[in-house]
């Protein structure tokens, strides 16, 4: 099944509450909203207030918020108090990715599942690792390309113990396996998880 969660950043701003409506009505799971803060990336988006609108317009939506911005640690709470389901940051912010993810643990609500794309940091951040081990709730490691083919130095993931399965090679599929697999709450055991998806992905 798959997934569909259409950026809000190609909405009519004059129409936005119509134009997320329209693509709820049309079959899209959740709504993607793209916080950008002209600093992290060039462009500037929008913020707290206009989730908090649209939460109140649509109580019952899906919002999935992507902090593109250099600090998330600082907008974490705010954010999940104005409605945000799903919160996703980057590591290479210039917050601590342990503190952030503690972070979105401890906020307003309950977020039940982690999806994390380490990078260059699945190699040697036992930081990572220690905050990962530190939360109670499972994290798919998902990579773009498929590491296990490429420099051996890649081969091992130092995040991978705390994850409950790693995906590779699927391109952006990846993460929309990862939110399957959690949002569907497919019961699976990790070794059957990985045989799933990492056969997929080494053919």
């Amino acid at each position: 099944m798959a997934i569909i969660s259409p950026s809000i950043l190609s909405a009519d701003f004059c129409r936005l509450e119509e134009d997320c409506r329209l693509v709820l009505d049309a079959g899209a799971q959740m709504l993607h909203f793209d916080v950008m803060d002209g600093h992290f990336v060039p462009n500037i988006s929008f913020g707290v207030p206009v989730l908090a609108s649209l939460h109140r317009g649509m109580p019952s939506a899906f919002f999935d918020v992507h902090l593109m911005i250099s600090h998330p640690l600082a907008y974490v709470d705010a954010f999940a108090k104005a409605g945000a389901d799903l919160i996703t940051f980057h590591l290479e912010s210039e917050d601590d990715p342990g503190e952030v993810i503690d972070a979105i643990h401890a906020a307003d609500g309950v977020y039940d599942a982690i999806v994390m794309n380490p990078g260059a940091f699945t190699h040697y951040s036992y930081a990572i690792l220690d905050a990962l081990k530190a939360v109670d709730v499972p994290c798919i490691e998902v990579h773009i390309s498929n590491v296990h083919q490429r420099e051996e130095f890649r081969h091992r993931s130092v995040t991978a113990p705390a994850c409950v399965g790693q995906i590779c090679g699927l391109g952006l599929y990846g993460y929309e396996a990862a939110m399957s697999y959690f949002l569907l709450k497919e019961k699976v055991s990790k070794e059957n998880f990985n045989r799933k998806f990492l056969t997929e992905a080494t053919k």
